[in-house]
């Protein structure tokens, strides 16, 4: 196999970095972010290479394999077997990533290698086209790596694998030959072309006259059959295809440089019939009932699964129409309109009925419900990776498949299986087609373990193959199966795959090591070295990770949700600059790389980890839109109070001027009108590390405690009790006015509002600059003013998102010895939980709102009491999928990153703010959004406390 000990790869950094426009990176940084994909391997590549076009892809796969030197092709680098790490790494996904056409007549889209699922979906869609494969992971996946996989998705029981939807493919093969296969040709043609092509074709043509008898027997014997090679696609019944063939290669054969692929008509209407079970099993053994009936999808999750999910997203699954059962089917239906769609799924289901099947059912016609159902599904790769008491799962052996017909005989034997090894697992999958994706709870952490987990496999695969399957049904075989292909096709099989390599890649340039001439499936196992031994002393306390940083860090397993191009909170960085090092789990990555510490060496020290927490706007959202519920926010605020600790000369200035903005802000209050004119000077922005092209907010003439200690005693009845109103800095000191409105509006609900009985903060300032023992000093302090509050069993309510979040959250993490500050996070409400609480029926305002949701809410409070509360009030909002604003509390003041946090804004809400009617009201909760949507449109936002405010017709 190649190995940098073959080549000279500094040699060869220089000379791509020569030829090529686009990076060629062989720092630290870039190695440890590509040295894991989605799988439980790690190999450090040698060099990275961001192509910046087509051609600089083919160059760096001709100039790599030119000086022997392994060439990974990497798209979404979502791979879970492991088939996209090592050697000299390409990445396809970031630059070459075009459409090229959408053919509407001719039913077919010509795509570059690195084109993201969702991106050609969207542009098929207005011409009633798809792609037939659909992945759940297809929000990240690329076309390049889907190709290199023969990826499988939801709809392939209708639709085909990706296999069955490619025509043609433009490649390059490792000698730097550039040509076109296809998916249908005459032979003897292709056999007359000139030079390697023509060879290429007379050597495939005579290895498959050779070895036809032993093709039809061992290979394509069933769709799922995914594991070596396709040779079968080369049989006269296939049409001589050889594009089919390099589909599911794994980039062992060429590299893909341009696809040309078919789409599908979408159907006009489809129905969801979700159907409840008592167990797997018994869901598998109407399988064949179901698919005489044609369904375009027959996806499984299971009780496990469901368990996993956010309460929230639970219950709304179950008022969506999961029946009662613990394991589901989501049978998808289509017809020429809904009347059809749904004929087909009442004959269906009462076919099942009459078969004596004891699932029971409902019929889901509502896009939204339908939508929060596969929800379920599409995030269980992610879901499944944690038992729901919280101990570890991998994947390892999580995409077998049997002839469907053969599934419920494969999950007994699996379940007697893992019941002898002591296992157990969350499943979910493609039951249409027999393929079985879980995660398993092997233990990984340790020699035993590992060898343990060898055993299983070999065992499972045994079973596997007695029953007609194969150990991939869609994830390839990569480190984790390649090795177990001798069990599934004999030495003869082994000896095809060999010779089909050896057509295409004599010199073994291209993934070695994948499929022919595997390392052993239990090599490289990434859980494995020091990291997991480093038992940090860490500020916040980590209570979902067994108070252990570096458990935390596993939580990221690559799946590459915080990668999606379109929708979503997270990752707002990510999405402003396409580069791998800002997602989510490039930086989870490099955490835990640092806890490794053999390629990032330097610890908390570590400048490398910095500049990739620079751009994480500690928005949060990877806490709740992560299926893991990575928190890089809290990793970042605990990672630069170590960085800095004992530098505080180190500190970037924003640090000074906006972590301490709670003091700098009692002592702005003394002379409001000077420091305004003081605070926005270009000396004043240099010195507080602030962005020159930003407008720094103006305090207030008087801050919201002023007014509150001298106005006049309330002439309401109190009828509901008091509540305490948290009078955090923004509101205090920035907009007391959303404090006036609040405090009319809860009077007018009939509470008694009183506020602290002294100065208090909830630290976010501080936690968010990774201030973090001045963070807990204040916190504590807060706490003791706050103990008559909890004593008396009163509300606490938070006007701002962020403040709010770190009481009913971050608090309890980092003052975690304190029971006080887990009693304050029990007690703090948001303005509309409480009101909604109460039978209080509010204004009628009768008005149009663009909302922005703060992203802290999203991920931390959530926000259906605010929905259901302008409902109520009879606002009519509008809730468009926004994201981050972009400001971020400190992020966007920050020198260097006014930028990325106004691109972040322009992605949605910026514009959606100037598209709105004027007289369409803008609602942000969060100071930071309201100031990012005044710095970036002619409208100010208001807070809902202030839209009902002004409905009352209070004076505020």
């Amino acid at each position: 196999m190649l190995t940098r000990a073959t080549y000279d790869a500094n040699r060869l950094g220089k000379e791509l970095g020569s030829a090529l426009r686009g990076s060629v990176c062989g720092d630290p940084a870039s190695r440890a972010l590509y040295a894991v994909d989605g799988s439980n391997y790690r190999v450090v590549p040698d060099l990275v290479v961001v192509p910046a076009d087509v051609d600089d892809l083919a160059a760096a796969v001709a100039l790599t394999a030119a000086a022997g030197a392994p060439v990974t092709l990497r798209g979404g680098g979502t791979s879970m077997a492991g088939n996209a790490i090592g050697g000299v790494v390409i990445d396809a996904s970031r630059h070459v990533n075009r459409i090229l056409d959408i053919d509407t007549e001719n039913r077919t889209a010509i795509v570059e290698p690195g084109v993201v699922l969702t991106d050609l979906l969207a542009a098929a869609r207005p011409h009633g086209l798809a792609f037939g494969a659909d992945p759940s992971s297809g929000s990240r996946a690329t076309l390049g790596g889907m190709i290199a996989n023969n990826a499988c998705g939801a709809h392939s029981v209708a639709w085909g694998t990706t296999a069955d939807n490619v025509r043609a493919l433009d490649v390059l093969l490792a000698d730097g030959t550039r040509c076109t296969v296809e998916s249908s040709g005459v032979r003897d043609d292709l056999a007359k072309r000139p030079g390697r092509e023509g060879e290429l074709h007379r050597a495939l043509q005579s290895f498959v006259d050779a070895n036809e008898l032993v093709i039809r027997r061992r290979f394509g014997l069933f769709t799922r059959q995914i594991s070596g090679y396709a040779l079968h696609r080369l049989l006269p019944e296939q049409g001589y295809n050889v594009a089919g063939l390099l589909c599911g290669s794994e980039g062992g054969f060429a590299a893909t440089l341009r696809a040309t692929l078919a789409l599908t008509p979408l159907p006009a209407a489809r129905v969801l019939c979700v159907l409840g079970f008592p167990d797997s099993i018994t869901s598998a053994e109407c399988v064949s009932a179901v698919l005489a009936h044609h369904p375009l999808t027959m996806e499984s999750i299971n009780v496990d699964l469901v368990d996993r999910l956010p309460g929230e997203v639970r219950r709304a699954a179950v008022d969506a129409g999961l029946p009662d059962g613990r394991a589901w089917l989501l049978v998808e239906m289509g017809g020429e309109d809904s009347v059809a769609a749904e004929r087909s799924a009442q004959e269906m289901l009462a076919a099942l009925r009459d078969s004596g099947s004891p699932a029971t059912a409902s019929l889901v016609t509502d896009p939204g419900a339908q939508a929060v159902l596969w929800r379920c599904r599409t995030d269980a790769a992610g879901l499944a990776t944690r038992r729901a008491d919280g101990a570890e799962a991998w994947g390892g052996w999580e995409d077998a498949a049997v002839p469907p017909e053969r599934l419920a005989d494969y999950l007994r034997g699996l379940d007697d299986l893992m019941g002898r090894y002591g296992l157990s697992g969350a499943s979910y999958g493609h039951f249409g087609e027999g393929c079985m994706h879980m995660r398993i709870d092997f233990d990984l952490l340790t020699p035993q373990g590992v060898a343990a987990y060898r055993s299983f496999v070999e065992d499972a695969t045994d079973l596997v193959v007695e029953l007609g399957g194969s150990v991939s049904g869609e994830h390839g075989d990569g480190r984790a199966r390649s090795e177990l292909l001798g069990r599934m096709y004999g030495s003869d099989g082994l000896d095809l795959l060999a010779q089909m390599k050896r057509i295409w890649d004599p010199g073994k340039a291209m993934n070695p090591g994948v499929v022919v001439d595997p390392p052993p499936l239990d090599a490289d196992i990434r859980h494995l070295g020091p990291a997991k031994d480093r038992k940090l002393l860490t500020l916040f306390s980590y209570p979902d990770d067994n108070d252990d940083f570096a458990q935390a860090q596993r939580r990221c397993v690559g799946i590459g949700k915080c990668r999606q191009t379109r929708g979503g909170v997270m990752c707002p960085s990510y999405q402003a600059t396409r580069e791998e090092m800002h997602s989510t789990r490039g930086r989870a990555h490099l955490l835990w790389e640092m806890l490794q510490g053999d390629v990032i060496t330097d610890g908390w020290r570590s400048t490398e980890v910095r500049d990739a927490l620079d751009l994480c706007l500690s928005c949060k959202g990877c806490l709740s839109d992560c299926p893991v519920n990575v928190d890089i926010a809290t990793y970042k605020a605990e990672f630069t109070h170590h960085h800095y600790a004992g530098r505080p000369w180190a500190r970037p200035l924003s640090h000074w001027s906006m972590g301490w903005l709670p003091q700098l802000s009692r002592i702005a209050a003394k002379a409001p009108r000077v420091v305004n004119r003081m605070a926005g000077t270009a000396v004043a922005k240099r010195l507080g590390g602030i962005a020159p092209e930003r407008e720094v907010p103006a305090f207030a003439e008087e801050t919201f405690t002023s007014w509150f200690a001298r106005r006049p005693a309330p002439t309401r009845p109190d009828t509901r009790g008091a509540v305490l109103l948290w009078p955090d800095s923004f509101t205090n000191y920035l907009a007391p006015q959303i404090g006036r409105a609040a405090v009319a509006v809860l009077e007018a609900a009939g509470y008694r509002v009183v506020l602290p009985d002294g100065p208090v903060c909830c630290g976010l300032t501080w936690i968010s600059t990774g201030q973090l023992r001045t963070a807990k000093r204040r916190i504590r302090r807060s706490l003791k003013t706050l103990q008559p509050v909890l004593d008396a069993g009163m509300p606490i309510v938070g006007l701002e998102p962020s403040c709010t979040a770190v009481l009913r959250r971050d608090a309890a993490e980092l003052v975690h010895d304190d029971a006080m500050a887990a009693a304050v996070a029990e007690s703090t409400v948001t303005f509309a939980e409480l009101l909604m609480r109460s039978d209080w029926t509010p204004p009628d305002v009768g008005a149009d709102a663009l909302v922005q949701t703060h992203c802290h809410q999203h991920a931390v409070l959530g926000f259906d009491a605010d929905r259901a509360l302008m409902a109520k009030a009879g606002i009519r909002a509008d809730v468009p999928d926004s994201g981050c604003c972009g400001l971020a509390g400190n992020f966007g003041f920050e020198r260097g990153h006014y930028e990325v946090s106004r691109a972040v804004g322009e992605r949605v809400l910026l514009p959606a703010v100037r598209a709105a009617e004027p007289s369409t009201a803008i609602v942000a909760d969060g100071f930071s959004c309201r100031t990012q949507i005044a710095h970036g449109t002619p409208r100010q936002a208001l807070h809902l406390a202030e839209l009902l405010a002004s409905a009352l017709g209070e004076q505020t």
